[in-house]
């Protein structure tokens, strides 16, 4: 068995969080790029004025978007490692509380969501999501995720006789509504199948995925192609100005549900698509 200390948790989450706030992975950078190249006029400016801030956050070491989000965790814990230092998830704060302290990053979370909504300082507690896998390896993928964009999400419990065409009308609408509050141009994650809860973390997995990736699977790749088209016919464009690009990409993740239920969930991410993983 395989030993992994608090340390190497705390140390871990902090400079993942603190480097996502200040820097995009760079197929997103690339797909933001690529967007330009295409556009004209205003949407092709407001374009190159998101990539001169990718430019000088990164220079300048100082966070890409005011909303520093709040922290969404993946570990993936191997059964053949093991955590002997106490409370893993009182590390994986830590962490994040240390981030916060250290690369001044706006504290966004309220422990109480509906009455006195007091701010815990500190962007804790995360939201922390584990699966067990094989092997000795933990591997943390953290994703500052904004509201300005997970606001506009949504979820719906379609009847399988609906089908695809329910499942598209979702998607669109649910991009169309957004409008220019999720910060476009976006990627689109839909996750498919499992129950209600289930389909809400698939989509935000699907944000995870190198951006304009397919899915392995050839029926799901092409539904996302056809998202992408029609998502982007729309107009909507960058920061809603108008203009080809609204979103990125589509990334759908799809689990097998129950033969009475079709959950559909769309998580909207904006064109700050942080996210920053290791493997420990």
């Amino acid at each position: 068995m395989r030993k992994i200390s608090r340390e190497q948790i705390v140390n871990t989450v902090k400079n993942l969080y603190k480097e996502a706030a200040i820097s995009l992975p760079g197929d997103v950078q690339e797909a933001i790029k690529a967007a330009y190249e295409k556009e004209e006029g205003i949407s092709r400016e407001i374009l190159g004025q998101i990539i001169e801030n990718q430019k000088i956050a990164l220079e300048e070491k100082i966070p890409l978007c005011q909303d520093t989000g709040i922290a969404v965790l993946f570990v993936y814990w191997g059964t053949e490692a093991i955590y002997e230092d106490g409370d893993l998830m009182e590390a994986l704060n830590e962490g994040v509380r240390l981030a916060v302290k250290e690369g001044y990053l706006r504290a966004s979370v309220v422990d109480d969501p509906l009455f006195e909504r007091k701010n815990t300082k500190d962007n804790t507690p995360a939201i922390v999501h584990f699966e067990l896998t094989a092997g000795d390896k933990v591997k943390i993928v953290l994703a500052p995720k904004g509201a300005g964009s997970e606001n506009m999400s949504s979820i719906k419990m379609l009847k399988p006789a609906e089908g695809i065409e329910a499942v598209k009308a979702f998607v669109i609408e649910t991009v169309k509504k957004a409008g220019g509050n999720p910060c476009p141009p976006i990627i689109v994650g839909v996750g498919i199948g499992g129950n209600f809860e289930k389909s809400a973390i698939l989509a935000k997995k699907a944000l995870l995925r190198k951006a304009g990736k397919p899915n392995e699977n050839p029926n799901f790749a092409k539904l996302e192609r056809e998202l992408l088209e029609e998502i982007n016919s729309l107009h909507i464009g960058p920061m809603a100005v108008g203009g080809k690009t609204t979103a990125l990409a589509v990334h759908i993740e799809y689990a097998p549900c129950h033969i009475a239920s079709l959950p559909v969930a769309v998580n909207i991410q904006c064109h700050a698509a942080r996210h920053k993983e290791v493997e420990l």
